[in-house]
């Protein structure tokens, strides 16, 4: 029987502070108490990836820039552009649905996959290679009610922002907080 989750993370591929979180959790042991929704927090973005120039280029930099401060150990580089991450929520589902561990492995490779590499997850030949192939790939409306369900649920915390981990209690946690804040948040207990 599979562990109940006590966490909801929502978290956006294209989002380098969600990288970094869904990777403090990985090092801290505490992913496995979370259950992984990913969201759309900017779906105005291209499908497929442009390159980023103006204004966006230089927020991304600045991004990136932050994150290299708060975890001088993750591996990231500035990405081309920034994708529509639709396509890469919907496999995610698919691969969750599929098994949890192929999903939480698909989820980390494509945090890996833009933010290191700077591939587009808005391919889907790069979301098959990601995948491996292996996950079964439901109707997509039905993917599309899922990812709706979990934006739904992101909308009625009130905040706007990812990441974001809610408590089975409704307590938030917004933001790649430092992590004496994050242990805390889990009850002070890593495995």
């Amino acid at each position: 029987m599979e562990a109940r989750r006590l966490y909801r993370l929502f978290s956006d591929f294209n989002c380098p502070f969600c990288y970094a979180l869904h990777e403090r959790l990985h090092t801290l042991n505490l992913i496995e108490q979370c259950e992984w929704h990913g969201v759309e927090h900017a779906p105005y973005l291209p499908s497929p990836m442009k390159p980023w120039q103006g204004s966006v280029g230089a927020e991304l930099r600045h991004e990136v820039m932050l994150v290299r401060r708060l975890e001088p150990d993750l591996p990231i580089a500035l990405p081309p552009g920034k994708p529509n991450t639709r396509a890469a929520i919907e496999r995610a589902i698919a691969s969750l649905q599929d098994s949890r561990t192929r999903g939480m492995r698909f989820i980390r490779e494509a945090y890996r996959a833009f933010w290191y590499e700077g591939r587009d997850l808005s391919d889907r030949q790069v979301l098959d290679d990601l995948a491996g192939d292996s996950s079964t790939l439901e109707p997509a409306d039905q993917l599309r009610r899922r990812a709706k369900e979990w934006e739904t649920a992101w909308q009625t915390t009130g905040q706007a922002g990812v990441p974001m981990i809610v408590s089975v209690e409704g307590n938030l946690l917004i933001g790649c907080v430092p992590t004496e804040d994050l242990v805390k948040f889990f009850g002070g207990k890593t495995r």
